[in-house]
């Protein structure tokens, strides 16, 4: 897990990315301070406290997804903390009257993961995806089949969330199974060839690769829906068998055309790029 720091307006937001299963974790009190513009770090705490009383008696999720991770504290130690990703703050915010409510969601819009966009402002989250692919020179064709995508992965997800996929630990588990079993590789093997980090892995993904990740998803989910798959065991015999799909596909290509699909191509700034070697 990686530690860093991100700030919203004057207030700054521990957060920690969690690798495997690429999600990033916020200090929920830091938020509460934020939300509250409350400068005193210890009034935010009770006041966090006192929320997390009256929401754990009415039986609130938002509570009990949040965990208990170690971040580091002005002293310069490191402390159990409650942190929660940005679905859970979302419905946390919702929680806490405040001006500060509706332009937090768009901060953590920014800082946190795709999923959450949608949720936050579905209206405006592909024409902003959009736009800041084309400001990073991203081809309309590559736009374009990046966007069905995602569409495609939505889908797919939808799917498990209405069929007893809850963790988010669930959801990578599933990803990587689908991801291994169609590239040869795991999702974080893939990041190391590119020369990533916490970057999203799709956002720099080649045609062909974009291409591949889709149709193993697509065939996913409709082999789950003819099984009717429910819960890990199943889903993940589903995902095995659509990611089949999709490396017979690979292979077939590869053998046509002796390029590899999978590659250390990236759209990072030359700064930040690395000569990685094709697998």
């Amino acid at each position: 897990m990686k530690n860093t720091l991100a700030v919203f307006e004057n207030f700054k937001i521990r957060r920690i990315y969690d690798e495997k299963t690429e999600t990033w974790y916020f200090s929920v009190v830091d938020i509460i301070q934020a939300l509250i513009q409350q400068p005193d770090y210890r009034a935010a705490r009770n006041y966090w406290k006192v929320l997390k009383n009256r929401l754990n008696k009415e039986g609130s999720e938002s509570v009990t997804k949040c965990n208990q991770l170690k971040l580091e504290a002005v002293d310069g130690k490191y402390y159990l903390t409650d942190v929660a990703n940005p679905e859970t703050l979302l419905r946390l915010i919702q929680s806490v009257p405040s001006p500060k409510a509706e332009p937090i969601k768009l901060w953590l819009a920014k800082v946190g993961n795709e999923r959450l966009q949608d949720m936050a402002d579905p209206g405006k989250s592909l024409d902003r995806a959009r736009q800041y692919w084309q400001q990073h020179g991203r081809s309309e064709k590559w736009i374009q089949q990046r966007m069905m995508g995602q569409e495609t992965r939505n889908k797919l997800t939808d799917y498990w969330k209405d069929h007893e996929i809850t963790k988010e630990e669930e959801y990578a588990t599933l990803t990587n199974i689908i991801h291994e079993e169609w590239s040869g590789i795991t999702v974080k093997e893939h990041k190391n060839i590119k020369g990533l980090k916490t970057q999203n892995l799709r956002d720099h993904m080649s045609e062909a690769e974009l291409i591949f990740t889709a149709l193993a998803e697509l065939s996913t989910r409709q082999i789950a829906e003819t099984m009717a798959a429910t819960g890990m065991t199943e889903n993940a015999v589903a995902g095995k068998k659509g990611g089949r799909i999709a490396k017979k596909a690979r292979l077939d290509l590869e053998e046509k055309t002796g390029k590899k699909v999978v590659n250390g191509n990236n759209y990072l700034p030359p700064k930040d790029t690395k000569h990685i070697e094709n697998k």
